[in-house]
């Protein structure tokens, strides 16, 4: 590609990404919004957070796409904390912890 399509695909991306997030906060942003539509809004990060980490845990680039069993150990003792303790820095903490204990015995 050349340079001017290269940019020409950033502009689109850029001015595409605004009119998106315009029409959600431009136009509706003084509003109430409905019950139902804030009951969706608050599962947007719980649904989002697990589709960015789990083909990091499952195929992680570090091991080639390999799954590891230190990765995946450190994946489900994240999850265990995080619903045992409902903290998110317990649950980061317990994740690393076990993630750099498997690499290092494993």
């Amino acid at each position: 590609m050349s340079g001017a399509a290269v940019w020409g695909v950033i502009l689109a991306l850029g001015v595409g990404t605004f009119l998106i997030r315009f029409s959600f906060l431009g136009l509706i942003g003084r509003r109430q919004l409905p019950e139902w539509v804030l009951r969706h809004l608050r599962y947007t990060g719980v649904a989002v957070l697990p589709g960015l980490v789990a083909p990091l845990v499952l195929w992680p680039p570090a091991t080639g796409g390999e799954t590891e069993p230190a990765r995946l150990l450190a994946g489900i003792a994240t999850v265990a904390a995080g619903v045992w303790t409902r903290s998110v820095l317990g649950a980061m903490a317990a994740g690393a912890g076990v993630l750099y204990a498997g690499l290092a015995l494993l």
